[in-house]
């Protein structure tokens, strides 16, 4: 697989990265361990070398199942975690109540002071097994603590040699220029998709002015995009996605239309619709690297085949020319 700089620093990623947020279990309904620890090393083993995780994904679970599978081939991998969202206590800014793992309710708050970057920091590299973390990021906009302080905590962590570089998730133009003034941050991770494409009018060029690498999370719409998911579907309890506008009428037959529409391109490369989105992800401009979960290694093998062929510049504008036909309502 393709490797690629990440922002300014001598890091190089996988173009397609193992996004672990479903393998914690916590907003996807369950998760199996053993499947997600065979998931990661296949994964590693064929060239998907870059894995994100957070803290918060299954509270600390998908950190701890990241750990056990790179265990002996820490020196082949790069680790991305996050830091900033607290469930333990009621400190920092409230962001929303869910239910953890067991069915209990719980409430997250966002919180990234100085002292809190420090601490998530030593949780997380206990819980991972590791000496360093290669790239830490704020989970979310903190409204509670200065930007400049969290920046500072980066720059410390670098210091120290616990971290290799430091980025963003989820940050306005507006919020990475900010950023800027205190800290060279190397990337900002934020959600992207073919039906979900808004940082093209801002975040985009301003990355790309200022070589700030983009991870574009949820490419494929939390499976939505894969084109498995039919309007019967059965969703385990506890997954939130029937909650997603995506997932609510009418956008969700449009999407199922756009996805006929790209049935063809995907058979005339031999690839399934996820591994066609993946793709045409990775070559828009401005992104280095698509975050694409798996439970298990058969759906790894899926999305590192994502990477065995191009689409050509002819095919690209076709795609867009479907997607920019439908539409989209995010209010519903």
């Amino acid at each position: 697989m393709e490797k690629r700089k990440l922002g300014k620093t001598d890091i190089q990623i996988s173009e397609i990265a193992f996004g672990a947020w479903a393998i914690g279990g916590w907003m996807w309904g369950g998760s199996d361990a053993k499947e997600a620890v065979k998931a990661i090393e296949t994964a590693i083993d064929n060239g998907m070398t870059t894995i994100d995780t957070a803290s918060v994904y299954g509270f600390g679970f998908s950190e701890e199942l990241v750990g056990k599978a790179v265990k002996g081939k820490r020196d082949k991998v790069q680790i991305l975690t996050k830091f900033g969202m607290e469930w333990n206590k009621k400190e920092g800014e409230y962001f929303f109540d869910t239910k953890d793992n067991s069915g209990k309710e719980t409430s997250i708050y966002k919180w990234s002071s100085k002292k809190k970057v420090i601490s998530d920091c030593d949780d997380s590299l206990k819980r991972l097994k590791t000496d360093y973390i290669d790239l830490f990021q704020i989970h979310w906009p903190d409204a509670t603590t200065p930007v400049s302080e969290t920046m500072e905590a980066l720059d410390l962590l670098i210091e120290q040699g616990k971290i290799r570089a430091g980025g963003v998730c989820n940050y306005s133009a507006g919020l990475m220029a900010e950023a800027c003034i205190t800290f060279n941050i190397a990337s900002n991770q934020i959600p992207y998709s073919m039906v979900r494409r808004d940082i093209e009018k801002d975040v985009v060029p301003y990355s790309i002015e200022h070589n700030i690498s983009i991870f574009a999370y949820s490419p494929l719409q939390r499976g939505l995009l894969a084109g498995r998911i039919k309007p019967d579907h059965k969703f385990n309890d506890g997954d939130t996605r029937p909650s997603s506008p995506y997932y609510k009428e009418p956008n969700f037959s449009n999407i199922l239309g756009l996805l006929e529409n790209l049935r063809p391109m995907a058979d005339a490369h031999d690839a399934t619709l996820s591994q066609l989105i993946l793709n045409w992800t990775i070559h828009q401009p401005g992104i280095t690297c698509a975050l694409a979960g798996a439970r298990n290694p058969l759906q790894v093998i899926e999305n590192i085949g994502a990477s065995k062929f191009r689409l050509t510049g002819e095919e690209i504008k076709k795609i867009n020319k479907y997607i920019s036909g439908i539409s989209i309502d995010t209010n519903i």
